[in-house]
């Protein structure tokens, strides 16, 4: 179990890094996936800054610091609920894969670092 758990939140930690540097980069497939959704671009860097500070509680939480690690997990399922949700209004459903996994991988850590 906590192989599955190291294993899952450090994926979770590299993609919503990695993500979130690409919403700072304004990357072009961030610029028209957020123009497509109805996401203004001056929200770009927030929503960046709640992706990196979700990564960052993933992180301290796999250091030792267990309650920001169940914080951050939760924060990120809420974030990612919200962004299916912003595609479903939106009824861009062909993009929903995204948001999906990031949710799916969100929720994978919650669970696993509340069973932990």
């Amino acid at each position: 179990m906590f192989i599955s758990y190291v294993i899952v939140t450090a994926v979770t930690i590299a993609v919503n890094a990695g993500i979130a540097v690409a919403d700072l980069a304004r990357a072009r497939f961030v610029l028209a996936n957020s123009a497509e959704v109805g996401v203004p671009q001056s929200w770009l860097p927030w929503l960046a800054v709640l992706k990196g500070a979700g990564a960052a509680g993933l992180l301290l939480g796999l250091l030792g610091v267990p309650f920001l690690g169940v914080a951050a997990a939760a924060g990120l399922v809420l974030f990612y609920v919200g962004a299916v949700t912003a595609h479903v209004r939106a009824r861009v459903y062909r993009s929903m894969a995204f948001p999906g996994a990031y949710l799916a991988l969100a929720a994978a850590s919650l669970v696993l670092t509340v069973a932990r």
